[in-house]
């Protein structure tokens, strides 16, 4: 299986990667899929929008990021929460693909303050929704999260994290396999 682990946050300081190393980790130690980690602070996609002409420097990030989702079985989206909801940056690269999501499986690993992420995570629950995407219902939330990793970015106390990260990628494995099979019998129709 191929998995896209894509880092939200773009913000300088942030605490995304911290976050998707050790989910990385994670899925390593789960099986055997291949990792494509897409750090959207990597992929200058800026604030244009969607559009049938975008500018130059859009396009060519669009070269690199578009095949790497189409690529993927499934996706692991790490997400902080900001006033409610999720980074723009975020929804901007998801707004310039649709098809690349199509009959996949997505699921969320957020983190933030007291409520961990989780509303982020409800609202691209609804985004993901529209893309034809189907959201692993189970997540992994980092609650005070820069408080549960060490210096070293490793947890603090790591058994609930795990066993959550275990169940998550479980249902992820077993969405992934179903909806590619699926699709090679019967072409999905969005």
């Amino acid at each position: 299986m191929r998995l896209a682990i894509v880092i939200g946050s773009v913000r300088e300081g942030r605490f995304g990667p911290t976050v998707a190393a050790w989910f990385a980790n994670q899925a390593k130690r789960h099986g055997d899929s291949e990792l494509d980690i897409i750090d959207l602070a990597e992929v200058a996609l800026g604030s244009a929008g969607p559009s049938a002409s975008p500018p130059a420097e859009v396009a060519s990030a669009l070269d690199e990021l578009t095949p790497r989702l189409a690529a993927a079985d499934a996706f692991v989206v790490v997400t902080p929460e900001y006033n409610h909801s999720y980074p723009a940056a975020l929804k901007n690269a998801i707004d310039w693909h649709g098809p690349q999501f199509h009959a996949k499986p997505v699921a969320f690993v957020s983190y933030g303050g007291l409520s961990g992420g989780l509303r982020a995570v409800e609202h691209l629950r609804l985004v993901f929704a529209e893309l034809h995407a189907v959201t692993v219902r189970d997540t992994v939330s980092f609650h005070g999260a820069w408080q549960q990793f060490d210096e070293l970015g490793e947890l603090r106390d790591p058994a609930a994290a795990e066993a959550a990260a275990e169940k998550l990628l479980d249902q992820l494995d077993w969405w992934a396999l179903t909806l590619r099979d699926a699709k090679a019998e019967r072409p999905y129709v969005a």
